[in-house]
């Protein structure tokens, strides 16, 4: 389980603040939030449960912020 937390938030570093666009982050915010919901629900017993609330969070943060906002820098 320690390993699938490890690289879960790996990945969802590499992929932080992708987009510029109001619909880019959204979908992003969408898909990360999901991810790291999907893993906190697993840790917690619910994995769907926590995907479903991450990916709302996530979703509603990208189309609510602008880059400027909220601006991780470059991802590589």
């Amino acid at each position: 389980m320690t390993r699938v937390a490890i690289a879960s938030l790996s990945a969802l570093m590499l992929l932080s603040a992708c987009g510029s666009g109001t619909g880019e982050r959204a979908l992003s915010g969408g898909a990360i939030g999901a991810a790291g919901g999907a893993v906190i629900g697993a840790l917690a017993g619910s994995p769907a449960t926590g995907a479903a609330i991450g990916g709302a969070a996530g979703a509603a943060t990208g189309a609510l912020t602008t880059k400027n906002q909220i601006n991780l820098g470059n991802t590589p």
